[in-house]
């Protein structure tokens, strides 16, 4: 038995296909979801969904959102998403690194800068981990 998963995004479907496994990147840690999984709505964060479909793992960075399961389908409403396989590793990389480099020289004191060089910092690494470069 098979799952039916959907990733949308504002713009987008980023996925929408059956899949044997996925893996979801929620609030409170790695969620995995299989056939026959009991109904579950979740907040995502921002982070790497892992879709398992047929032997072949697929990588989505998604940046936050929620996933509801229901009968074997799981949807997955999300404020942004990629594809690992459409991410270039090397812009990914070099996204990562400023991000890092910014959270580290934002003052503790400016809660507002540190908020947001965090949220890039999330992003940049979810989009680098789902291209499939290593840290």
């Amino acid at each position: 038995m098979a799952l039916t998963v959907r990733v949308i995004a504002p713009d987008k479907t980023v996925w929408d296909a059956e899949a044997e496994e996925v893996i979801l990147p929620s609030t409170t840690g790695q969620l995995g979801i299989l056939a026959g999984h009991a109904p579950l709505l979740s907040a995502l964060d921002t982070g790497v969904m892992r879709v398992r479909a047929g032997k072949d793992w697929s990588a989505i960075a998604v940046m936050g959102g929620f996933a509801e399961v229901d009968v074997n389908e799981v949807t997955v409403l999300v404020n942004g998403a990629e594809k690992g396989s459409d991410i270039d590793a090397a812009e990914a990389q070099s996204a990562f690194t400023a991000a890092e480099t910014a959270l580290e020289n934002v003052s503790d004191s400016d809660t507002q800068e540190k908020m947001q060089a965090t949220t890039a910092f999330k992003k940049a690494r979810a989009r680098l981990q789902a291209s499939g470069a290593k840290l």
